[in-house]
């Protein structure tokens, strides 16, 4: 039998698993769900004012077209398309010139010292438009007919400065239905959308997919060039949206858009390494992910056999319910976000997957070793 206290311990421990991991399924309900909204009875959008939409593009001639069909189908009329053509060495400049004059392709000028790729891009094709709205929108992202219009009409409802949307993520294969639901629930349990607009909050966000926001607030705060070292630039932004007092929303919109992040395996690992490396690598954040992921994800599991070994009725009981909660949890997201039920019991991989990813990072950030993505290397910050 194990003494008391230890007992007192465990029982403790999976109180705040329980607390901890359920805060992802009350996070996934608070979160505000925008759905497309029809056109007003004059069958016409209103005239909230014309929006420039910038994609930032590198090597997508495989996504691009689609995602250019769909915004030149948008209901909303008054809105212009820039493509900024990051250097590509595939058909990209090809593909968005074939869509014809609404389209147009800017050359992506040389990229300076001190900047990321997307961000240069989306800053020369900011400074190409005019219009009181920019929209970025990345490459892949496939949206409805009324996705402009509506979440327009919501920025403006909302008064806000940067409205963002997470579309439908749609995943392929095995490796990516294990692993991306688990990503949705971290990005839910630390950036916290539903307190988006919270003041004091310490953490902000704005999903680099699909953002709108008002140019007056763009330029006010600095563009993507006050963000042009940041990796994961659109977190970067939404800190500095914060920070100037500005007002954010974000809206969990699976029927307005839908996106495929990473086409493979590696583009996955790679992806989701560079968001969780950054260029101001820091060891003791790596590390603490680690051991947060075994603690909150891995070691409640084996309560239950320890309170087998040790005859423990209680913890037995307990350790049963943790096992229960914690694959029923998750089994009810992955449904939620459309991948089969199977996929929830392997959730163990894929917090395994995520705790090779923060080592992987822990080992090259000990090491100096840049961040690579889209083919250009950053090197860390000193």
């Amino acid at each position: 039998m194990l003494p008391w206290w230890w007992t007192a311990v465990l029982l403790v421990a999976a109180t705040l698993v329980l607390l901890y991991q359920g805060a992802a399924i009350l996070l996934a309900y608070l979160v505000t769900r925008l759905a497309p909204t029809p056109l007003g009875a004059e069958g016409a959008a209103p005239p909230y004012g014309h929006v420039s939409v910038v994609i930032a593009a590198r090597n997508e001639e495989d996504d691009l077209g689609p995602t250019l069909d769909d915004l030149l189908a948008q209901d909303y009329p008054d809105l212009d398309i820039v493509v900024v053509d990051g250097g590509s060495t595939d058909r990209t400049r090809e593909v968005a010139a074939a869509r014809g004059p609404r389209v147009r392709v800017l050359p992506e000028p040389p990229l300076p010292d001190g900047w990321v790729g997307k961000s240069w891009g989306c800053w020369n094709g900011a400074r190409a438009t005019s219009g009181p709205w920019l929209l970025f929108v990345d490459a892949d992202v496939r949206a409805v007919p009324s996705a402009v219009r509506t979440v327009l009409a919501w920025a403006v409802r909302e008064s806000a400065d940067l409205a963002t949307i997470g579309p439908k993520v749609e995943m392929v294969g095995f490796w990516e239905r294990v692993v991306l639901p688990m990503f949705v629930q971290r990005v839910l349990l630390f950036y916290r959308p539903p307190r988006l607009d919270r003041r004091g909050r310490r953490v902000a966000v704005a999903n680099g997919q699909f953002w709108l926001t008002r140019r007056s607030a763009y330029d006010a705060m600095g563009g993507h060039a006050a963000v042009k070292r940041a990796i994961v630039e659109d977190v970067a932004i939404g800190k500095r949206y914060r920070d100037a007092g500005l007002r954010l929303r974000f809206a969990w919109a699976p029927e307005l858009g839908r996106t495929r992040m990473y086409r493979d395996r590696h583009e996955m690992f790679e992806g989701l390494l560079k968001n969780a490396h950054g260029l101001e690598f820091s060891a003791a954040r790596q590390l603490g992910l680690a051991a947060s992921l075994i603690g909150f994800y891995l070691l409640p599991l084996g309560l239950l056999p320890l309170s087998l070994a040790t005859g423990s009725l209680l913890l037995t009981g307990v350790g049963a319910f943790l096992w229960v909660a914690l694959f029923g949890k998750h089994v009810a997201f992955y449904r939620v976000l459309d991948v089969p039920a199977a996929y929830g019991l392997l959730y163990p991989v894929a917090v395994g997957y995520y705790v090779v990813l923060a080592l992987t990072s822990f080992s090259r950030g000990v090491r100096g070793t840049p961040v690579t993505w889209k083919g250009r290397p950053y090197p860390l910050d000193s």
